[in-house]
């Protein structure tokens, strides 16, 4: 049997902690999602009329940024020293910036609605929104790592971001489709709500920083030169492992939640009963990884999450027209979600224990940037991958839903599962060769985790 949950000290981390990081975090990706995660390609393509080929073009740009900008972020929040702390700052002043930008996100600038100004909007918006975005969820990301010591308390504040993060799911996935704007329509109260969205994301993400504090730290004259710091990554196997399922898991989330739009315009799979089974298999997917992370452990867990959800995209890449068949993968989605919101964090937290071992510094920024400068290519992949797999079937966005040739419509399905499915057995191959677990992995952490609560006690 394998067993990577290491014996764990009494730990507890307050409520108030949990409830506010959890709260902030949803909320902080709640906007990414909403606006990453197929809605502003939507609102600029579809809506304002921009040509696919030029939103393709900025997610590309869009990637290449993200090459300098999240290891760059990592590996100066490692080295940052304030009475806040090293990640907090950012989190409490970046927070009006983020939301302001993604409020006007939804707005047409003044100097024109042009392809060439279109093409600028998405591309200067999208650039200032990530930056802010980076700063921000980076140092959200890692703060359940410096926030316990021990893998039992990181679980418990897990399952609480967990059921935020349904909210996190749900309102690009549910909300959005509700208020859209239809092509020649009104954006107004589309707008307004956006707006909404934006200024309270700003209130909980600021008052947030004021309920939890980082206890576990490390000083920056032990870090490494940045590039040196960079290629450690790469030389922990664990991590490049873990990369693979993260870039997966990313990808997936992303082409998920911008080929629904799509698919409800075009097939008449009740939605509301399509998100009854997809939550209906989150919850039930919370439970069962819960339950079965100690007796299975993360490897095993994560290898048959991966290998049951391709199986449910490549079902609906072929049959998904057909409504029983929608909602039996709408069904185990949810249960691939709750795998990703649970069980990559804590893989994550296992391999930045594995690198303090390797190296004897704490680096959760630098590997928080790293995973962001593979990750978010994922992001540009599946917007720029959905739209042109779907032009080639022969989708036309001028068309108003319900309005597209069959052939277009069995495009939309393949543009949007048949990525994930061979992504997904990708990483259920990979995680043959990830090195963290049994006996020896769980001495290590007892190990690790005892040295910093001695540290934190001292």
């Amino acid at each position: 049997m394998e067993n990577n949950t290491a014996p764990a000290a009494q730990e507890k981390v307050p409520v108030s902690g949990k409830f506010w990081l959890s709260f902030a975090d949803c909320l902080c990706g709640t906007l990414n999602s909403l606006l990453t995660g197929g809605g502003m390609t939507y609102f600029f393509t579809k809506f304002m009329g921009m040509d696919e080929g030029l939103a393709s073009i900025v997610w590309i740009l869009f990637g290449i940024w993200n090459a300098f900008n999240d290891p760059l972020f990592g590996y100066i929040s490692d080295r940052t020293k304030s009475k806040l702390g090293r990640r907090i700052p950012y989190i409490r002043y970046g927070s009006l910036f983020y939301s302001v930008i993604f409020i006007i996100t939804w707005f047409k600038w003044p100097f024109g609605g042009s392809q060439a100004a279109l093409f600028v909007q998405m591309l200067v918006t999208l650039f200032l929104f990530d930056t802010l975005y980076t700063a921000i969820a980076t140092s959200l990301y890692v703060m359940p790592y410096t926030m316990a010591v021990t893998n039992k308390a990181r679980s418990g504040i897990f399952i609480w971001k967990i059921g935020f993060s349904l909210i996190t799911l749900a309102v690009p996935l549910v909300v959005f489709p509700m208020i859209k704007p239809e092509v020649g329509s009104d954006p107004t109260r589309f707008q307004i709500i956006m707006a909404a969205i934006g200024a309270a994301a700003f209130i909980v993400i600021f008052v947030s920083t004021f309920f939890y504090k980082e206890k576990v730290q490390d000083e920056s004259e032990t870090q490494m030169g940045i590039f040196r710091s960079i290629a450690e990554c790469f030389k922990n196997r664990a991590f490049v492992m873990f990369e693979i399922l993260s870039f997966t898991v990313i990808f997936i989330q992303t082409i998920l939640m911008q080929g629904v739009i799509y698919y409800f315009d075009e097939f008449s799979t009740p939605m509301p009963l399509a998100y009854g089974a997809l939550g209906l298999g989150a919850v039930g997917g919370i439970i069962l990884w819960i339950k079965m992370l100690r007796p299975w452990g993360v490897r095993k867990c994560v290898t048959i999450m991966c290998i049951a959800f391709a199986a449910a995209a490549a079902a609906m890449c072929v049959l998904g027209g057909f409504t029983p068949v929608a909602l039996v993968v709408f069904l185990f989605t949810g249960v691939g979600f709750a795998g990703g919101m649970y069980l990559v964090p804590i893989m994550n937290g296992d391999v930045i224990d594995y690198d303090e071992l390797r190296t004897g510094a704490r680096r959760e920024g630098i590997y928080a940037g790293v995973n962001s400068l593979i990750t978010k290519p994922a992001i540009s992949l599946a917007n720029a991958a959905f739209l042109m797999i779907a032009k080639w079937f022969g989708y036309d966005t001028a068309l108003a839903a319900g309005l597209q040739s069959p052939m277009a419509k069995q495009g939309v399905l393949v543009a949007w599962m048949a990525i994930p499915a061979l992504l997904l057995i990708l990483s259920a191959v990979g995680m043959k060769f990830y090195p963290l677990f049994g006996a020896k992995w769980d001495a290590q952490k007892a190990e690790l985790a005892a040295r910093h609560t001695e540290e934190a006690d001292g």
